[in-house]
């Protein structure tokens, strides 16, 4: 966005579009106006507006075809929409097409402004997301590497994670990740890998939980020639064959209890004995472990070896939930769509509907469940739009309460719509009312009391 938002004006009355130029330009806007609904067409086209005000009812074109315009040229562009009449049936139908916010003429000057304001932080937080995915694809492109093989986000609380891998990546100390299954261990361990001095040499990954014990032993330290039935050559171990990179090691936390002495062996010694050996074989390798699991707890259990448990904690890392980093969602989203676009194809984007199942969505699966989720939604949409009947059912069967619930009568109270919209927002925010009060662009205070009015809500 330009430092001078540039907001298009649309509506069939000079006077009102004379009077808003004048409103807006006096607090700091570029004002592109436009008289009736064709004409708001044509603009939407050559304005390159970061903002588009709108009345809902002109002629021929009304404010809805152009709210639809406007989300096929650029559906990151907010479109607030002004009217003189609100009825029930044309706000739901324009808050399910994706109108920013429904304005009901006549509106105070400062009302308006502060809507401006809100729809100005939303499409800055877009630009920004889209800067910083094109800053990752750089980077990713320098080395020849797939987007989505990198970490991705700029949440706090990634970023704070993120930094101490660059912190950490140059050294050999050993590294503990944390975190649910889905968010993204193995990406960090090979952004580790890839900013280590072993950049140059082998990256190797197991899952620990994935094969039995006899197998696992076999895979991780080798085995030598007879050494049991099947074994009819020796066989070099991933301990060896990491030899100058390094190790990744999956769900450690499910390794059978006789092989956790092996592999403290290793941290220990720096050697491996390979399964019917009698000499170790030194190893040169860094090792990262990953789990799902509380090891300090399974240590407790006595399910975890505590002498084992010191040794890999060396520097602990939690990668945090997908629910606790949804301002990285929106980012996710286009790298992901980005990487499942067919070459020299624009990548599909989600419909405003679509992407409001996905926000309020808890990802239980985290990462590696809203990658596949859209995966599986680019299969089914013909289009390039991604609605959400292409998503799989168990993200859509989440249903949020409309920004202006069903009701029998026809024109409903500027109060209904208040407490509707009100109502929309504090869900899409998971129900965390300080949230909820800065989108809505109150104090908390004001939210609170609100709700107290509110039959079958707790203001606490």
């Amino acid at each position: 966005m330009s430092q001078q938002p540039v907001v298009l004006v649309i509506d069939d009355e000079g006077g009102i579009l004379d009077t808003l130029r004048i409103l807006l330009k006096k607090e700091g806007y570029e004002v592109v106006t436009a008289q009736g609904g064709k004409a708001g067409l044509e603009a939407i086209r050559t304005a390159s507006a970061d903002i588009v005000l709108t009345d809902v009812r002109m002629p021929q074109v009304t404010g809805l075809d152009i709210l639809q315009a406007v989300k096929e040229h650029d559906p990151m562009t907010p479109v607030i929409l002004m009217t003189a009449q609100a009825s029930l049936q044309s706000a739901i139908q324009a808050v399910n097409i994706g109108a920013f916010y429904y304005l009901q003429k006549p509106f105070a000057n400062d009302e308006l402004l502060a809507i401006l304001k809100r729809a100005c932080e939303f499409r800055q937080i877009r630009v920004e997301n889209k800067h910083l995915k094109q800053e990752i694809r750089r980077a990713a492109g320098t080395k020849g590497t797939s987007t989505v093989a990198r970490p991705i986000g700029k949440s706090r609380r990634f970023l704070d994670v993120l930094r101490l891998a660059e912190q950490v990546a140059p050294t050999d100390s050993t590294v503990l990740v944390g975190g649910e299954s889905g968010t993204g261990k193995e990406l960090l361990a090979r952004f580790l890998h890839d900013a280590s001095l072993r950049a140059d040499g082998p990256f190797m990954s197991i899952n620990c939980g994935a094969l039995p014990e006899t197998l696992l032993e076999s895979e991780l330290f080798g085995h030598v020639k007879g050494s049991f039935t099947g074994a009819v050559r020796d066989k070099q171990g991933l301990f060896a064959a990491a030899r100058g990179g390094t190790f990744f090691m999956d769900e450690v936390g499910e390794m059978p209890a006789s092989l956790q002495v092996k592999l403290l062996r290793v941290l220990q010694q720096r050697e491996v004995i390979p399964v019917g050996a009698t000499e170790a074989i030194p190893v040169d390798v860094r090792i990262i472990a990953a789990t799902n699991r509380d090891l300090e707890e399974e240590v407790r259990r006595g399910n975890f070896r505590s002498d084992l448990f010191y040794r890999l904690n060396v520097v602990a890392m939690d990668l945090p939930p997908l629910r606790d980093r949804r301002d990285d969602l929106i980012l996710l989203i286009d790298v992901f769509l980005q990487d499942l676009a067919d070459a020299g194809e624009e990548p599909k984007a989600l419909s405003v509907e679509a992407m409001d199942a996905v926000m309020v969505y808890e990802w239980p699966g985290n990462v590696r469940e809203l990658q596949n989720a859209l995966e599986h939604a680019t299969v089914f949409a013909r289009g390039s739009l991604i609605e959400p009947q292409h998503l799989p059912d168990r993200i859509t069967r989440q249903k949020k309460e409309p920004l202006v619930a069903e009701r029998s009568q026809p024109n409903p109270t500027l109060d209904l719509i208040e407490r509707s919209y009100i109502m929309f927002v504090l869900q899409a925010e998971g129900g965390n009312k300080t949230r909820a009060a800065e989108v809505l662009g109150i104090d908390p205070s004001t939210l609170y009391r609100k709700l107290s009015r509110y039959e079958g809500v707790e203001a606490k």
